[in-house]
């Protein structure tokens, strides 16, 4: 049985730890063919066998785990709940902050040269050891409780998060001078070293670096928000001869509804009567309006111009162009890049080692200072807090939102982060021809007639076939009349034409070379024929019980911005190669036209799958463009497939990469933003790495207060995040 797709919410994950320790929980239960856990949309994507586990076990498992989790909400929904979690923590903030300020001047007491000056001993005087403990207390069991409850839940399910580090280090100085005030307590006259203010001021800061990181990660989601914002939310029905404005969300396939000028178009629909204007911009990229007449289909969320017209609605609101976009980046944003599994080992054996590092850092400070307990610990605390891996589980996931989320913004629609990411190695491009690096406008303009049933048997087989130069040809054929044409046994040969029984006679119609290898064609209609080539036409002959009955020569231009776009991937470094399966000639007049570095014509499906996994093993990575359907084996078989969406065929299955509208432009622009996001990645990593690279040792040799160390771990989480959403201002060319 396929795996079925279901999408959780998971709330209460601080750092990588926790999303892995999720993953891992839901990846080893039965049932469960494989789980993606995103620690920055709060968001789990399991795929399952339903006859093994049903969606409810999956929650017990996370909820097992130590987290919260829920059915996938709607964004109105997750939003209510992530506003109310913010507020909270908001107000947690601000009373750890009020709390925490008295405490924060007691810190003056343990400053060199201040300790005995009047200022010292003043505060001393005004925030007593008791103040401080209940201060501290406040913060450190009610404030700072979920670090403990996190800790706990992780220790309880073998691992070791965030969590475990801050309630380790903020428990050790609190302990430490609570300890101090019961020796003072029982002896008043012994000097006591109280540090209470650290472990109040390293969860008031840890909360503050939350609140920032929050803020900031949710900057990286606006791409999605911006797409629903899109989405039509009334729309106006006809019924019974009235007109009635419902939620788009009620309407249903067949519905007929209206849309006047001015008014967005609120899902797709097909048009019954009226003609107007239709900006599809947001769609295909296209700028100029598209002009609609009675059997058009529009796109939901587009704007019309100029007419009111009705139409009858075709797709259900979760099946229109506009929300299958916004799933696809849903999706892409919820797939890990395998960069990202790099992260997670690293996450999962950082806190352990950490723990280590900190008893060791302890251990030594307690032999070298000849057991001077409070500062042994006060360097051991720094050394836990300075090591919490946020940046490092923020680093890949922040970075893949910011750029699956410019893409698609731009009309790039990655299916995954590992798609991104192999896309940016590619060194390959092999494009497709007729419909891709071509406008796929055919049309006639020659014609050799050879025989007195041609255009009528030609009109016949072609109204079989969905093929641009069928279109055309048909185009051409407009008036003839077919309808005493008896046709049987029609079907295609792929990759050359068509054959069938015609009125009782064998016709095939196909291209030139598939006609020649079977029927004589005399000289001076196989000359006429070589010129039409020449001049960069396609051939369409037919022959009717072995005679050579005609031919039809079409000519189809390349996009204008084709050139553009061949040129942009030069610079990029880029090699680019055409395959159709066109005459040679015809290719190769478009090649050279366009700057395309290699040419393979007359090229079956098979061939072009064939010649991916050729220069695959050549040590190439390939990306294939196409239009997904004739291309589908080339586009399976590539490192990247590009599937060009127009108009409504966006969702294509077989690519990786779904281009929205046609603009060629698109691929450069494709292999640019996967390798500033890799690049971003990369960037990322290194901060993080070093951060903590630097920091533990730093921390340990004692040059780090843990107030200090707290603040550079909420700064470094901080800027991985902001870091990542500075692809958000690349600028794609």
């Amino acid at each position: 049985m396929e795996a079925k797709r279901q999408d959780l919410n998971v709330f209460g994950m601080t750092c990588a730890a926790c999303s892995t320790r999720v993953e891992k929980s839901l990846n080893k239960a039965v049932g469960v063919e494989r789980a993606n856990v995103n620690l920055v949309t709060e968001s789990a994507a399991v795929y399952y066998d339903p006859e093994q586990i049903a969606p409810e076990q999956l929650i017990a498992i996370v909820k097992h785990a130590g987290y919260d989790a829920a059915e996938k909400m709607s964004k109105e929904e997750k939003d209510a709940v992530l506003e109310k979690q913010f507020k909270r923590e908001v107000r947690r903030f601000v009373l750890s902050a009020i709390l925490a300020l008295p405490l924060l001047l007691t810190m003056v007491t343990h400053i060199p040269y201040l300790h005995h000056t009047a200022f010292a001993m003043g505060v001393d005087t005004i925030i007593s050891p008791t103040i401080q403990l209940i201060l501290a207390t406040v913060i450190q069991f009610y404030i700072g409780w979920r670090f403990y409850d996190g800790a706990y839940k992780s220790l309880r399910g073998k691992s070791a998060n965030m969590d475990v580090l801050v309630a380790l280090g903020t428990s050790a100085a609190y302990f430490y001078s609570l300890a101090e005030y019961v020796r003072q307590l029982v002896n008043p006259n012994i000097e006591a070293h109280y540090y209470f203010e650290t472990s109040a001021i390293l969860i008031t800061l840890i909360l503050l670096g939350k609140l920032l990181e929050s803020y900031a990660t949710s900057k990286t989601t606006q791409s999605i928000a911006g797409l629903l914002k899109l989405q039509s939310k009334e729309a106006v029905v006809l019924r019974e001869n009235q007109e009635w404005k419902v939620p788009v969300d009620e309407l249903a396939i067949g519905d007929v509804i209206l849309v006047r000028p001015g008014e967005k178009v609120p899902i797709d629909a097909v048009v019954l009567t009226g003609e107007t204007s239709i900006d599809e911009s947001m769609i295909s990229g296209e700028p100029v309006p598209m002009e609609k007449k009675a059997g058009d289909a529009v796109i939901g969320s587009t704007v019309n111009f100029d007419g009111a017209f009705q139409a009858r609605v075709t797709k259900r609101m979760d099946e229109t162009v506009l929300s299958t976009i916004i799933q696809l980046v849903e999706e892409a944003q919820g797939v890990k890049a395998p960069i990202q599994r790099l992260a997670d080992r690293i996450s999962g054996i950082f806190v352990p080692i950490v723990l280590v590092i900190a008893v060791v850092t302890f251990v030594i400070w307690m032999i070298v200072t000849g057991g001077v307990l409070d500062q042994s610990l006060q360097v051991a605390i720094a050394v836990l807090v300075i090591a919490c891996p946020c940046a490092l589980g923020l680093a890949t996931p922040t970075a893949i939102m910011s750029g699956t989320g410019k893409g698609a913004e731009s009309g790039i629609l990655f299916k995954g982060g590992e798609h991104l990411e192999r896309t940016a190695k590619v060194d390959t491009v092999i494009f497709d021809k007729t419909g891709t690096l071509t406008e796929g406008k055919l049309r006639v303009t020659n014609m050799l007639e050879n025989h007195a049933d041609f255009k009528q048997f030609a009109g016949a087989m072609e109204a079989q076939s969905e093929h641009p130069i069928a279109k055309a040809v048909l185009m051409h054929l407009e008036g003839v009349d077919t309808d005493e044409v008896r046709a049987e046994k029609i079907r295609a040969k792929a990759g050359h034409g068509m054959v069938g029984v015609l009125n009782g006679a064998k016709v095939s119609l196909g291209s030139y070379r598939f006609i020649a290898q079977s029927v004589d064609i005399e000289k001076e209609a196989d000359d006429t024929m070589q010129q039409w080539m020449e001049a960069g036409q396609t051939i369409v002959a037919m022959s009717i019980d072995g005679i050579f009955a005609g031919a039809f020569g079409l000519l189809d231009t390349p996009r204008k911005e084709a050139k553009e776009a061949i040129l942009r991937l030069r610079e990029l470094g880029v090699k680019t190669t055409i395959a159709s399966g066109d005459q040679r000639v015809v290719v190769e007049n478009i090649a050279a036209e366009l700057g395309i570095d290699d040419v393979y014509a007359e090229q079956l499906p098979n061939d072009k799958s064939d010649l991916v996994a050729e220069l695959q093993k050549q040590g190439h990575i390939v990306a294939f463009v196409g239009d997904g359907i004739n291309d589908a084996p080339a586009l399976a078989t590539a490192d990247t497939g590009i599937s060009i969406g127009t108009g409504t065929d966006i969702a294509i299955e077989t690519g990786d990469v779904t281009l929205v509208g046609h603009q060629l432009t698109l691929v450069p622009q494709t292999i640019q933003l996967s390798r500033a996001t890799m690049r971003n990645i990369r960037q990322n990593f290194f901060w993080a790495l070093a951060y903590n690279c630097a920091g533990i040792p730093i921390a340990a040799i004692g040059l780090l207060a843990p107030w200090v160390a707290g603040l550079a771990m909420a700064g470094s989480s901080v800027s991985v995040v902001a870091n990542a959403l500075r692809l958000k201002r690349v600028k794609l060319k």
